[in-house]
C-alpha cells in the first residue's frame, strides 16, 4: 500500500504550472465543485476562518475522490495545529507569517519526519492508512508526498529570505501580497515598487535555492506572474465568484425591474 500521490507535487517536478482554488465556505461540496472542475489544488484556511476538524476532514475527502490536493492554511500555533490537518490526510499545509529562519527550521522539525525532523509519530490516521501502511515506509513517503510552504507575506524575512530559501525539509516560498502591502505601510496599494520588487525576489530566490514559487492572482495577471517564476497560482475564491454571480443578477434585475416598471400594467 501506498500513500496517495501529491498531484501538485507530481506537477511541480514535472515543470508544470499548477492551479489552486481558495475555499472559505465551511461546506465539503464547494471544494467538490472545485475539485470536479480541474483545479489542480484547494485552498482551504484556518488561519482566518472557523472550519473545524470534521468540516476539514470532509473537504479532504471530497477533493481526494477526484484526485485533487488539498491544501490547509494552518493557523500559527503548536505542533498539533500544523500537524493534524496532515494526518487527516491534507495533501500539504502552509503557515502564515513565517518571519525568520529560526521560525522555518522549527516549523520543518514539527513537521518533517526522520531523518528531516521529529514531527511527532502517529500512523494510526488517515494518512497512515488506519496503520495499514508499514511504519517506515510511512515516514518516507509522508516526507515525499506531502508538501510544506512557508508563507512570505511581511517584510521581515526578506532580511534572511535567503538561508529561509536554503533550507532543506520543505516545498514552497508563497507570498502574500495582502499582508504584505499592510507591512510597508501602503495596504492595498497593488502597484507599490516594493511590493512588486518583493513579489520578483521571492520567485527568484525560491527558484535559485531549489524551491517553488506560489502566489495569488487571476486571470488578468496569470501570465506575468508565470513569466516571473511562478509555478502555484491561486485563481480565485468561492466568496469572489458567489459575490459577483449575486451582483451581476441583482443588477440585471435592477435594469429590467426599473425599465418594466414604467410600462407596467399597473400603469395603464
Amino acid at each position: 500500500m501506498k500513500m496517495r500521490e501529491s498531484r501538485v507535487l507530481k506537477k511541480l517536478r514535472a515543470g508544470e504550472i499548477v492551479s489552486c482554488f481558495k475555499i472559505n465556505f465551511s461546506d465539503a461540496r464547494v471544494s467538490e465543485i472545485a475539485a470536479i472542475s480541474g483545479f489542480d489544488c484547494v485552498w482551504t484556511d484556518q488561519e482566518h476562518i472557523g472550519q473545524d476538524w470534521s468540516i476539514l476532514a470532509a473537504s479532504i475527502w471530497a477533493t481526494k475522490a477526484h484526485d485533487t490536493d488539498l491544501l490547509v492554511r494552518v493557523p500559527k500555533g503548536s505542533y498539533s495545529d500544523f500537524v493534524r490537518p496532515l494526518e487527516l490526510d491534507a495533501t500539504g499545509i502552509m503557515v502564515p507569517h513565517i518571519m525568520n529562519l529560526q521560525e522555518a527550521e522549527a516549523i520543518v522539525s514539527m513537521t518533517r519526519f526522520h531523518p528531516i525532523g521529529r514531527r511527532p509519530i502517529d500512523g494510526g490516521n488517515a494518512d497512515g492508512a488506519y496503520t495499514a501502511l508499514d511504519f517506515n515506509e510511512y515516514l518516507v513517503q509522508a516526507n515525499r508526498q506531502r508538501f510544506i510552504i512557508f508563507q512570505i507575506e511581511d517584510p521581515e524575512p526578506l532580511e534572511e529570505l535567503e538561508e529561509i530559501a536554503a533550507l532543506d525539509g520543505y516545498d514552497m516560498l508563497f507570498f502574500g501580497p495582502g499582508d504584505f502591502s499592510q507591512g510597508i505601510g501602503a495596504p492595498g496599494e497593488w502597484n507599490h515598487p516594493e511590493l512588486i520588487a518583493a513579489r520578483k525576489r521571492v520567485a527568484e530566490v525560491a527558484r535559485k535555492h531549489g524551491k517553488f514559487a506560489g502566489t495569488v492572482g487571476g486571470p488578468g495577471n496569470v501570465d506575468e506572474l508565470i513569466a516571473m517564476g511562478y509555478q502555484f497560482v491561486s485563481m480565485g475564491a468561492d466568496v469572489v465568484g458567489v459575490k459577483n454571480y449575486c451582483q451581476d443578477l441583482v443588477g440585471a434585475f435592477t435594469k429590467s425591474a426599473s425599465a418594466g416598471s414604467k410600462n407596467s400594467y399597473m400603469n395603464t
